[in-house]
């Protein structure tokens, strides 16, 4: 006879509420559920009712640790409809801000496992060595998140050339300390035993669930926007897509360590080819049209569609971030894994709720409800239906 085990919607380990529900025959896990809709901010609709100069500044919002990844995403869009190109010097610059985004939310994931197992030297190291990364966007952006630095055709400020040198040195630095941690993380026999040969994302699984990111390259997918559909400095940079067989826990562990690697190795190339020139093409208005946008956030791909009108302000702006995509590999990964590894597993996947969250609410004929007057009439009409049938 099975048991249902709740987490959720608020846990110690879950740093956003989300309700996960878990089906179990003693200590092992024979089936799970997870129910979205935690969080709803309204993004979709706030941007529609915003500028596009606005919306740059709105989509930073979506996630603090995808504050690069979502922006880019939106200006690329917004590109497509007009036509437009950013210039050099801005891809370059573009790109050396995601990437160090990349490091910092790496490094916190990385913390935050060692943290869930219960190995806080790891905790401890990667919030340490996360620091530095932080400034070095404080310096280049003047924010250490939500950098108000994405803008339609380049970048809104430039960088001064004395800033440079302060970040080079602490790349240097950060390379050894990630020798150390990925041989120490590598190496250690308490992790190996909790993360290797759990929580299997097959080959064949991945695909079918359209994983994206560190979850679809620790299964052996090779699937990474920077490479598959270059932008940026991308393209002119020497650099490799981090692909690991393991399909297990630790596979998608060693992906994320060893693409921090290839992080500190694209920043050090792009500052030191750091083309002259403006930093922005002038964008004047955003014609009738359709536009799409994609970047390799730190968890994959994410998503921006622009459908414009003519005016200033978009009449869609569709908003797809990885961990919705994530998030439903977390089924197969957890069947037949033991209870104390079920947070643990659901933690691989590096959940994001707040920008994953979609709320549709319908009343009672199915008209959709547009309103807090209508929302609370809805509410009012499902407490009144719960409580006749109790």
């Amino acid at each position: 006879m099975s048991t249902t085990i709740p987490i959720g919607p608020f846990h110690p380990v879950l740093e956003e509420p989300e309700y996960i529900t878990l089906q179990v025959e003693g200590e092992t896990v024979i089936d799970a559920d997870m129910d979205l809709g935690r969080i709803h901010r309204g993004m979709e609709l706030l941007a529609q009712e915003k500028t596009y100069d606005q919306d740059c500044f709105l989509v930073e919002r979506i996630c603090g640790i995808c504050s690069a990844s979502h922006p880019w995403a939106t200006v690329m869009a917004i590109e497509d409809i007009c036509g437009a190109r950013p210039t050099d010097r801005a891809r370059y610059l573009r790109t050396i801000v995601h990437e160090l985004e990349r490091l910092h939310s790496h490094m916190l994931w990385v913390g935050l496992g060692g943290h869930i197992i219960g190995y806080w030297t790891v905790y401890m190291w990667c919030w340490k060595f996360r620091e530095p990364v932080l400034d070095c966007l404080e310096a280049i952006t003047g924010n250490r998140n939500h950098y108000a630095w994405y803008c339609p055709g380049g970048v809104r400020r430039d960088v001064p050339d004395e800033v440079w040198p302060g970040v080079l040195k602490a790349m240097d630095e950060l390379d050894g300390q990630l020798d150390m941690l990925i041989g120490a993380v590598l190496d250690d026999p308490v992790i190996n035993a909790r993360l290797k040969g759990v929580g299997i994302l097959s080959n064949e699984d991945a695909l079918h669930y359209g994983v994206l990111g560190p979850t679809a390259r620790g299964s052996g997918v090779p699937i990474d926007v920077r490479n598959d559909e270059p932008y940026g400095a991308y393209p002119e940079i020497d650099w490799n897509v981090i692909v690991q067989e393991g399909c297990d826990c630790l596979a998608v562990a060693v992906v994320r360590l060893l693409e921090m690697k290839e992080s500190v190795k694209i920043i050090k190339q792009c500052i030191n080819r750091l083309p002259g020139g403006e930093i922005a093409n002038e964008v004047r208005e955003v014609p009738r049209g359709e536009g799409c946008g994609h970047a390799e956030a730190p968890r994959g791909e994410t998503f921006h569609y622009i459908r414009s009108n003519g005016t200033n302000m978009p009449e869609r702006h569709k908003m797809r971030a990885p961990t919705f995509v994530n998030i439903p590999s977390y089924r197969p990964r957890v069947k037949g894994e033991s209870i104390s590894d079920a947070v643990l597993i659901f933690a691989i996947i590096d959940p994001c709720y707040s920008c994953t969250e979609r709320l549709a609410v319908v009343g009672p004929s199915g008209e959709p409800v547009r309103s807090y007057k209508d929302l609370l009439a809805a509410s009012h009409e499902k407490t009144e239906r719960l409580r006749k049938s109790l």
